[in-house]
């Protein structure tokens, strides 16, 4: 328990020192991030969560305190990880119980990374919608994802005991992922505008709170004759943590279907999701040219949902996580370069 305790600690820790750092560095004073820092920052990302992935492999025992071949099998059991002990030699089954867990959360973090971009879509539609002056888009984001971080973590340790108390809502989470991912496919560029006006968050605030008319610098917050308002800022934070929610609802089962280890899933999201930031800051020019993406993502939840539905099947048939990571890959990889290939053509 002691190492358990010991790994989850130092992740959070890690995290901390992380949102520190971007604190310290970035949030001293308000300015445009330019396109080679957030090169930098998400190459830095991308390289902690792959640094993450080979202590899995090598240190993943000490996530559940694994020191002997019973406790070896409870866990197995519990997370449903879909690899065969091989008796009588613990080290070989630790291994692969190991190399397992780094699969799957490798696979959680691509997964989380590529919905991520959705996300950066309408995270776009709404700076301009209210029009944000583009050097407070990081400080909107950086209190933003820290929001989400703490919404993750509660949805997905509720998500685990339920899947823990209740194994057919498996079945609902996939069903619900194959209608999103149609859903998606059908939908029009109309259905993502964003009316500043009729905006359910900004219905929700005008209700119960006071709103200053214009943009005070970087403050969320403003003081008019003694009164305080919320500033069209805050409200921008507020429509930016409602659609990680809405968001984390697709997400969190997608990740459910290839991992039921609670703590392999948050890892997978926290990764994610700390990377979201640099990321927009290097798509929000030319995500458009990625037309196709959004497709590829609709195919992507259709066929988590269905991995989900038939999950039994599958894996009597020896479907493993390294086969759902090839696939994933695989559609992402399509839709970009159907993107490339196919511009899409301006109107006239």
């Amino acid at each position: 328990m002691s190492h358990e305790l010991l790994f989850i600690g130092g992740f959070l820790l890690f995290i901390v020192f992380i949102l520190a750092l971007d604190l310290g560095l970035f949030s001293k004073r308000e300015h445009v991030v330019s396109l080679k820092q957030a090169g930098i920052m998400s190459f830095v990302m991308v390289v902690l969560a792959l640094s993450f992935y080979l202590l899995l492999i090598v240190k993943g025992d000490y996530l559940h305190g694994i020191d002997n071949m019973e406790r070896l099998k409870e866990v197995i059991k519990a997370h449903q990880h879909p690899i065969s002990i091989i008796p009588d030699n613990f080290a070989a089954s630790l291994q692969l119980y190991r190399q397992n867990l780094g699969i799957e959360f490798l696979t959680g973090y691509v997964i989380e990374y590529a919905l991520s971009v959705d996300n950066i879509f309408v995270i776009v539609l709404v700076f301009s919608a209210f029009a944000v002056p583009e050097k407070y888009y990081h400080r909107v984001l950086f209190w933003g994802i820290l929001g989400a971080i703490i919404m993750r973590f509660i949805f997905i340790f509720a998500g685990a005991a339920l899947i823990r108390e209740f194994d057919w809502i498996l079945y609902v989470f996939g069903a619900f992922l194959v209608f999103t991912g149609i859903k998606m496919f059908f939908s029009k560029e109309e259905d993502d505008k964003i009316d500043t006006e009729k905006h359910p968050v900004v219905r929700f605030a005008s209700r119960f709170f006071s709103i200053h008319p214009r943009y005070e610098g970087k403050k969320f917050f403003h003081k008019v004759n003694g009164k305080k308002l919320i500033t069209p800022l805050f409200l921008v934070l507020l429509i930016v943590e409602f659609t990680d929610l809405i968001f984390a609802v697709d997400s969190i089962p997608a990740i459910f279907a290839v991992t039921k280890d609670p703590y392999i899933v948050f890892f997978s999201n926290i990764f994610a999701i700390m990377g979201l930031r640099s990321m927009f800051f290097l798509l929000v020019n030319i995500i458009h040219k990625f037309h196709y993406l959004k497709t590829g993502l609709a195919f992507l939840l259709t066929f988590i949902g269905v991995k989900m539905l038939g999950h039994g099947h599958l894996k009597a048939w020896g479907f493993t996580t390294e086969h759902s990571l090839i696939i994933i890959v695989g559609i992402l990889a399509l839709s970009i370069i159907a993107s490339l290939a196919f511009p899409k053509k301006k109107k006239v």
